[in-house]
């Protein structure tokens, strides 16, 4: 079986994951190198160390897919993406929660293509994937706990015993009083103002370094989208007396001399925000007051927009390298 696996060639899902990781590893390479260079708590860098080894690992990799395939590989970032020269942008501290919610992205990315993944050689890989993520968000929970930076979610008292929905106010939240949140919607909303406070210090930090100003406004707007969701969400945990997670700006360092190509900071935030899109939405999946559902909708109805203007930069910049495409049919009947 493992000997005819060559003779059957990648799906669609399989090339979509090779590429698309192919794209976050090569970026994840550049800042990983530069963070390397610049971080002074040896306990971090061992960390980030780990994780660079990590997507070193998986470029070979898919470049051996895709040779075995005659299928070209990306260019994704190289070495002109990067400043190793440059002075740290972010503290120690802040670098271990960038690793802690890329990690999470990771995770959330390598389920989805095990999932869809036919061959069993690619299902080998992204399983792989999985469990070096897995490793790696143990060891970085773990080093953040021992420093005391760790942002856990709002704690609430265990119920004293297990009890049903009787009557459909459960569901209501437009006008009157509203049932205090649940533990999943509490859950939801402390997981995505986490990664809403990570993306407002990229994005504030990245505002600051970045050569154009074009992608400087944007990173602006960017940043006042983020305070804005964030909150929106600190008011709901607020008026349920919860605590909001803990805010990362002041670990932006004062340096404006770029580590990263303009290239490289839009794509990283454009995937994000497309990202974040997702996690709004599987949040609001399982919210069952419907105040928090309509939120949840304004709130991905601006990413939304701000991911799409983000993608028209990059094809405006000539930065946005196209994925694989399907022929086109009626282009290819026309020749003859």
């Amino acid at each position: 079986m493992e000997g005819n696996i060559h003779n059957v060639s990648l799906a669609t899902s399989e090339i979509s994951n090779l590429w698309t990781q192919y794209m976050n590893d090569s970026m994840a390479i550049c800042v990983l190198s530069h963070a390397i260079r610049t971080t002074q708590d040896q306990e971090v860098k061992a960390m980030l160390e780990y994780a660079l080894s990590l997507s070193e690992a998986h470029i070979e990799k898919i470049q051996n897919f895709f040779k075995q395939e005659n299928f070209p590989i990306p260019k994704g970032f190289t070495k002109e993406d990067v400043n190793l020269n440059a002075p740290a942008l972010f503290t120690d501290t802040f670098m271990l929660v960038y690793m802690l919610i890329m990690t999470i992205h990771g995770l959330t990315g390598y389920a989805g293509a095990v999932s869809i993944s036919v061959r069993s050689d690619q299902r080998k890989f992204f399983n792989e994937c999985n469990t070096e993520a897995m490793e790696l968000h143990n060891r970085i929970v773990e080093l953040m706990l021992k420093k005391g930076i760790y942002s856990k979610p709002p704690r609430i008292n265990t119920p004293k015993q297990v009890d049903f929905v009787h009557n459909q106010s459960y569901l209501t939240g437009w006008f009157g009083d509203k049932r205090p949140l649940n533990a999943i919607e509490i859950s939801g909303i402390s997981y995505n103002m986490q990664k809403t406070v990570a993306k407002s210090v990229l994005e504030i930090a990245f505002g600051q370094v970045c050569q154009s100003k074009k992608l400087r406004k944007y990173f602006q707007r960017g940043k006042e989208i983020c305070k804005k969701q964030f909150d929106m969400m600190s008011q709901i945990l607020s008026q349920e007396d919860l605590t909001s997670p803990q805010s990362w700006v002041s670990e932006i360092t004062d340096s404006t001399l770029p580590p990263y190509s303009d290239k490289l900071m839009l794509f990283h935030i454009v995937v994000l925000v497309s990202a974040g899109v997702g996690y709004l939405g599987a949040a609001l999946s399982v919210s069952q007051r419907r105040d928090l559902a309509l939120k949840y909708t304004i709130l991905m109805a601006d990413i939304g927009r701000y991911a799409e203007d983000g993608a028209e930069l990059l094809i405006e910049n000539g930065w946005l390298e196209q994925p694989p495409l399907a022929e086109d049919r009626r282009k290819l009947s026309s020749k003859g």
